[in-house]
């Protein structure tokens, strides 16, 4: 199979290439960008449960796509939750293009 996808891929199809790069980078280690906004988000949000962290702009950290769960969202609103991690990204957030949010609160809050 993947050497049927490599074949299909030399033969110019530009949607092969680009779902062939998109797999490639779902295997790849994590940038440097995701590891430092990652960090950062660990250190705002303590009680986080699960933090994701997506370069979402080809690796060169122009884009982001965020998941965080975390006990903090409780009781705030979608806007309050997403201003939380804005806040937290201050400086990083001058250096991007665009950020996505994506909020909740653990299923097993207290």
């Amino acid at each position: 199979m993947a050497a049927r996808v490599a074949r299909m891929a030399a033969g110019g199809g530009g949607k092969i290439r680009l779902l062939l790069r998109n797999a490639l980078r779902t295997f790849a280690s994590q940038t440097d960008g995701e590891v430092r906004v990652a960090q950062i988000l660990k250190e705002k949000f303590p009680q986080a449960a699960a933090i994701k962290v997506v370069d979402i702009s080809g690796g060169c950290g122009a884009m982001y796509e965020i998941h965080i769960e975390s006990e903090e969202f409780k009781e705030k609103r979608t806007v309050q939750q997403h201003q939380m991690v804005n806040e937290a990204l201050s400086e990083e957030i001058k250096a991007m293009h665009g950020l996505r949010i994506f909020t909740s609160v653990p299923k097993r809050s207290s």
